[in-house]
């Protein structure tokens, strides 16, 4: 049996894999446990190991994959899925959503570190599961370069699935258009008539715009990774 504090951080990282395709950061799952440190999550992730529901993955830097849920959280087709980190080998159970998958236009490089030019010409295509694609409205891909986004899981060289939207809620990771020709990938907080654009590493600084200055250019779903 679970405590009511494991199975809160259990249903938080599996809701954010889900409607963000990537992982929160410890910071986060600190903040939505209301605990003061990471070493709590750190303690509740392997109280989570322990029982069973989840699996550290040796040799990677806070690597885990869900295991299993339980009742009180199950969903109909659950599948395990590696949530932080790497993995050379993919899971068993993800292997049949290879035959629904869809190919997406890569439109370029996009940067997590300083604003690069943007990009708009379609560089080539890349086959992506069916249930990154959840939603309504264009969806593309680009190809990730820096490593200001890491603490959120995205690494230099991974592709990120974009669907395309011109808004955003807190919290969300975006593409974002800075001055009509930088774009960058940051995650999205709106404070009156400005807009914060905040790195996921401590190295970088969060930059403030005035909200006229960023333009949405879609919503992060995805995450695809080679090895």
């Amino acid at each position: 049996m679970l405590t009511r504090k494991q199975l809160e951080l259990l249903d938080f990282i599996n809701k954010r894999m889900t409607r963000d395709g990537v992982p929160p950061s410890f910071d986060e799952m600190k903040e939505a446990l209301d605990l003061r440190s990471k070493s709590g999550i750190h303690r509740l992730i392997t109280a989570l190991e322990e029982r069973g529901f989840i699996r550290r993955l040796p040799h990677r830097a806070r690597a885990l994959e869900i295991v299993k849920l339980p009742e009180a959280l199950d969903r109909k087709g659950f599948t395990p899925r590696v949530i932080e980190g790497d993995r050379k080998d993919p899971p068993p159970a993800a292997l049949p959503v290879e035959a629904l998958a869809q190919e997406i236009p890569v439109m370029g490089r996009i940067a997590a570190g300083v604003p690069i030019e943007a990009i708009s010409e379609v560089s080539h295509s890349v086959a992506v599961p069916g249930s990154m694609l959840s939603g309504r409205g264009r969806h593309y891909a680009l190809e990730v370069r820096g490593d200001s986004m890491i603490d959120a899981g995205i690494n230099n060289g991974d592709i990120v699935v974009i669907r395309e939207e011109s808004t955003a809620e807190n919290g969300d990771i975006v593409v974002a258009l800075v001055q009509d020709h930088e774009a960058t990938l940051k995650r999205f907080r709106r404070n009156g008539s400005t807009i914060a654009l905040e790195a996921a590493n401590p190295a970088y600084e969060t930059r403030i715009f005035r909200d006229d200055q960023v333009k949405v250019q879609g919503r992060l779903v995805g995450l695809i990774r080679t090895y």
